[in-house]
């Protein structure tokens, strides 16, 4: 059965969602992105969809070479049934079928950890997303590492900085930075009025945190469509 199709943001904060599935996928050139985007939305839209797969949502980013999916569920058990299912089929994906030489290099498993949500932010449709990952050794690690940091947005409240929501992985080794920003312009004025210093100075501090390499910078995405499969409680 179709589901609605919208450019909203997905509901990072929704209740329901126990599993959060990210995955990037470079592409073969760019300029395809949106198709990438297209073909794996309008699988998700025409298949049964579990109950348990709750929304899929797409960013393209900026540099015009990656899409980056991010597929809330209800629970790993829900998620791995399917994808069990999914393995014993035979058909092709559309997107391998008529991208050829996209990579698709896996999903990494997330719980939400933590927000951040400026008490007088509006509320707006952020304009971009940037997403640093952050490499951990342990599940105490990643919890002082995000509390560190939401100590720190909460006294400098970057302005711009709609919201931020902290994923760690359920493997105990990364923290993903959801950061929500009003519009790119507002993230990189951040970053070059030494915004960064002080997290960096943080971070530097704690033992079995680094930033994990990116190329060729932090990952910055601009929103695409998100399709909800069941709607938030």
């Amino acid at each position: 059965m179709p589901a609605p199709i919208s450019s909203a943001f997905p509901d990072v904060r929704r209740a329901d969602a126990g599993t959060i599935l990210v995955s990037s996928w470079p592409l073969p050139a760019p300029g395809v992105q949106k198709q990438a985007a297209d073909l794996v939305l309008e699988e998700w839209e025409q298949r049964d969809r579990p109950a348990g797969m709750l929304s899929f949502t797409t960013f393209l980013s900026e540099n015009g070479r990656e899409v980056l999916n991010y597929t809330q569920w209800t629970d790993d058990d829900s998620y791995r049934e399917w994808a069990r299912a999914a393995r014993r089929s035979e058909d092709i994906s559309k997107v391998d079928r008529m991208l050829l030489g996209i990579e698709r290099p896996g999903e990494v498993r997330y719980s939400l950890y933590r927000s951040y949500t400026p008490e007088d932010s509006p509320d707006r449709t952020p304009g971009a997303l940037v997403t640093p990952i952050f490499e951990t050794e342990g599940p105490d690690n990643q919890r002082a590492f995000v509390d560190g940091v939401v100590d720190i947005l909460e006294r400098t409240r970057p302005p711009g900085l709609l919201a931020v929501h902290f994923h760690t992985s359920k493997d105990g080794r990364r923290v993903l930075n959801h950061a929500e920003w009003r519009d790119m312009s507002a993230w990189r004025r951040f970053t070059e009025g030494g915004g960064t210093v002080e997290l960096g100075m943080m971070i530097e501090a704690l033992e079995g945190v680094t930033p994990a390499p990116t190329q060729p910078s932090v990952p910055r995405y601009l929103p695409y469509k998100s399709l909800v499969n069941v709607a938030a409680p």
